[in-house]
C-alpha cells in the first residue's frame, strides 16, 4: 500500500479546517482515505474507532506548524519585523493579521511556499514513524 503525499496533505487540511468535527483516517492496507464530517455522507468502515488498520490524520497544530513556524519565518526573512509578528501573536485572529502584513512587505507568497513546505516535510516524517510507504506524485 502505498500512498501521496498530496492525499495525505489534503487529509491533513480537511482535519484541521475547523468545520465542526472534521476527521480523517487511513486505512494502512488499502491506502483508503476516510473523511468524517456533518456534511460529508460516504461511507465509512463499521470497525473505523476500533482497529489498528485505520490511523488517524492528524491536525496542523500537532504538527507544530502555527505560531512557531511565523515567528521562524519572521526571524529568517524580515527579523526586524520580529517585534509586530510576536504582537500579533498576542491576540486572536493572529493569522489574519500576519498574512495582510506579509501582504503589505510583498512577502505572502514567500510565506505560503515555507508553510507549504513545512507541511510536506511534517507529512513525510509523519508517514515514516507510522511507517506509511508513500510516494510524492499524486
Amino acid at each position: 500500500m502505498t500512498v501521496t503525499l498530496d492525499d495525505i496533505e489534503l487529509a491533513i487540511e480537511f482535519a484541521s479546517s475547523g468545520c465542526g468535527d472534521c476527521e480523517a483516517y487511513l486505512d494502512t492496507q488499502s491506502g483508503t482515505i476516510y473523511y468524517i464530517a456533518d456534511a460529508v455522507e460516504e461511507p465509512i468502515p463499521d470497525d473505523l474507532h476500533d482497529s489498528d488498520q485505520y490511523l488517524q490524520i492528524p491536525e496542523k497544530r500537532e504538527f507544530d506548524l502555527g505560531r512557531s513556524l511565523a515567528i521562524r519565518f519572521t526571524s529568517e526573512k524580515i527579523p526586524e519585523h520580529l517585534d509586530t509578528v510576536y504582537e500579533m501573536f498576542r491576540r486572536q485572529g493572529a493569522y489574519s493579521r500576519l498574512k495582510d502584513f506579509l501582504d503589505s512587505l510583498g512577502l505572502l507568497d514567500a510565506w505560503h511556499a515555507y508553510e507549504s513546505l513545512a507541511l510536506r516535510e511534517a507529512t513525510i516524517d509523519w508517514c515514516k514513524a507510522n511507517n506509511i510507504q508513500f510516494s510524492s506524485g499524486t
